[in-house]
């Protein structure tokens, strides 16, 4: 007869450890607040696909060129679901069972604090939010995530322009998630937008950069009245953003910044850019310290564009970051993006600032 095997107590604390898996993320069955890591293993969320280098195009026709546009766009829309699916998925993890910064309270030898709730916040911008670089971290969404320990809906793309953020096809998506508010429910807390850096420099930026004159100051090298019409435009995308807001979500902030002081040497990055040298080097520029000093001014100018909109509008928050970052070249991935520690710095301004505006759910 088989010998019955007797079964030893588990000791109390081992009963009344949370289950967790071999990764140290709560089993499916638990209960109690979460990181944004842990929600983001419940829901399954994938990592991000890794963009960058150009593969070899074959010989173009328009029937190629037409097809490989369609294509994109079809990527892009697929892109775009399944970041808001994975977003959708994760908050209402959160929402369900609370948030918890885990990583800060054991770096700073304290319990968990939980917030009130989830922080919603979506984004829309060009590569300073969604810097597709393999290996790199990506741009300021993923770092203020971490800081936030909340997601951010980013639908940001590199490469875009203020003006078809709020052209028809982006300004429907825009309408559709200030109207419809978080996929999670509930209405938007807050949305970070970036753009205007790529409305001003690259190709175009020549019709507004003067030929080098050197008894001229930096100021006037600049075609002004060019340089306010494209400008113009630039403001007229954020005009039309916060009125937007103001008619389908009155109660959501809006977050705006601007771009730090960027270095025209050449420096581009996975077959992009260089963005700003060859313009100088066009127009007759003879050293960095001339086209430094140009540069500067067009990026003032364009800070002031935001300024002055947070001083005539209700609940516009302007993030001014020029000047975080060190004038070197090893602050800059290339001449258009900051480094890492760069985009960092970034993110803890817009991590402050969001700090400020909604004290109760940011910690």
């Amino acid at each position: 007869m088989a010998r019955k095997r007797s079964r030893r107590k588990k000791p109390a604390s081992a009963r009344s450890r949370r289950p967790v898996n071999s990764t140290g993320t709560p089993k499916a069955g638990a209960a109690g607040p979460v990181t944004l890591a842990q929600a983001r293993a419940l829901a399954k969320v994938s990592a991000p696909l890794e963009r960058g280098a150009k593969a070899a195009l074959a010989p173009a026709s328009p029937a190629t060129v037409g097809f490989e546009r369609r294509k994109l766009e079809v990527k892009q829309d697929l892109e775009r679901r399944r970041r808001i699916k994975e977003y959708k998925a994760t908050l209402a993890i959160m929402k369900k069972r609370g948030v918890t910064l885990a990583r800060r309270a054991v770096n700073s030898g304290r319990a968990p604090k939980a917030a009130a709730r989830p922080l919603q916040v979506f984004a829309e911008g060009d590569s300073w939010f969604d810097y597709p670089v393999p290996m790199f971290g990506g741009g300021i969404i993923p770092r203020l995530e971490n800081a936030l320990g909340v997601p951010v809906l980013n639908l940001a793309r590199a490469g875009d322009e203020a003006r078809y953020m709020l052209g028809v096809k982006e300004r429907k998506i825009l309408i559709e998630h200030l109207t419809n508010g978080c996929p999670a429910g509930g209405p938007w807390d807050a949305m970070l937008f970036s753009g205007g850096g790529n409305d001003i420099v690259d190709n175009p930026m020549v019709l507004w950069i003067r030929d080098f004159d050197a008894a001229l100051p930096p100021a006037a090298l600049i075609h002004q009245p060019r340089l306010d019409a494209a400008l113009a435009l630039v403001r007229a995308g954020y005009e039309d953003l916060i009125a937007l807001r103001d008619s389908l979500s009155p109660q959501t902030r809006l977050f705006f910044h601007a771009y730090d002081f960027v270095i025209p040497d050449g420096r581009g990055i996975c077959f992009n850019g260089p963005w700003l040298k060859p313009t100088y080097d066009m127009r007759g520029f003879p050293t960095q310290a001339s086209a430094d000093a140009v540069t500067r001014i067009l990026l003032q100018q364009f800070a002031a564009i935001l300024q002055s909109l947070e001083s005539s509008h209700p609940r516009v928050t302007f993030i001014n970051g020029q000047g975080t970052l060190a004038q070197q070249t090893s602050s800059w991935h290339n001449e258009l993006h900051p480094s890492k520690d760069g985009f960092q710095a970034f993110a803890t301004l817009f991590h402050q600032a969001l700090k400020s505006a909604f004290p109760t759910q940011v910690l």
